[in-house]
C-alpha cells in the first residue's frame, strides 16, 4: 500500500520538521501577540493524557529580558565580566517564551508524562514559529530552575521552567543551516512475534 510518504512531494508536516533548523542569531523582528495565540492554539493540540494542560507559556518582551539577564547573573552567583555576560543572553533575541511545566493533580498521569506534554507543546511551538517565518532556538543552562530565575518569572511552588524560546526575525544571511541527518542506526529498532 503507498501512502502520502511515498509521493514525491512531502505532506506539509514532513516538510516543516524536514525543514526546521535553530537560529542562533535572529533580527529584532517579532511576533505580534495575536500571532502568538494563533500558532499556540495549534500547539495546545499535542497528544495530553486527560487534557491537563500540564503547561503554561510567558512571553518575556522589553525590560522583561533585562530583569531575567539580572535574574540569570544573580542565580549563578556571578560578578564582572561573568556577570556582563549572562545579562546580555537573553537580549538576543527580541522575544523570548518561558516554557513552564505546571503539574496538575492526577492519580492517572505521572508527573513525567506531563512534564512531556509541556516538552512537546514547547517543541511544536518551535516548529510552528519556524514555518511562520520566524527564527527561533530553543535555549536552557544551568540556572534554568534556579529559584531566582523562577521568581523572576513568578513561578508557583510546583512549577519548573523548561527554557526558552528565542524569537525573532530570520537574518537575510542565516549562515549554515546545521542540516545534520539524524543517525537512525540505533535510534529505531523492530520487535516482532
Amino acid at each position: 500500500m503507498s501512502g502520502a510518504l511515498d509521493s514525491p512531494v512531502p505532506p506539509p508536516v514532513l516538510a516543516a520538521a524536514q525543514a526546521r533548523r535553530s537560529y542562533s542569531k535572529v533580527t529584532d523582528d517579532a511576533p505580534t501577540t495575536a500571532e502568538l495565540e494563533r500558532l499556540l492554539a495549534a500547539a495546545g493540540r499535542v497528544a495530553d493524557h486527560s487534557a491537563l494542560h500540564p503547561w503554561r507559556l510567558i512571553a518575556l518582551r522589553g525590560e522583561a529580558r533585562v530583569r531575567l539577564g539580572r535574574a540569570l547573573a544573580a542565580a549563578a552567583g556571578a560578578s564582572g565580566s561573568a556577570a556582563a555576560s549572562l545579562e546580555a543572553k537573553p537580549l538576543r533575541a527580541p522575544l523570548l517564551i518561558a516554557v513552564v511545566f505546571s503539574p496538575q493533580p492526577s492519580h492517572k498521569v505521572a508527573e513525567w508524562e506531563q512534564e512531556a506534554v509541556a516538552s512537546g507543546v514547547a517543541h511544536l511551538m518551535s516548529l510552528l514559529l519556524h514555518e511562520a517565518g520566524w527564527g527561533v532556538m530553543w535555549r536552557t543552562g544551568p540556572q534554568t530552575r534556579a529559584k531566582k530565575v523562577a521568581t523572576m518569572h513568578g513561578l508557583a511552588p510546583t512549577e519548573k521552567l523548561l527554557g526558552w524560546l528565542y524569537v525573532g526575525g530570520v537574518p537575510e544571511r542565516a549562515g549554515s543551516s546545521h542540516d545534520k541527518a539524524t543517525p537512525l542506526k540505533h535510534r529505531l529498532s523492530t520487535l516482532e512475534g
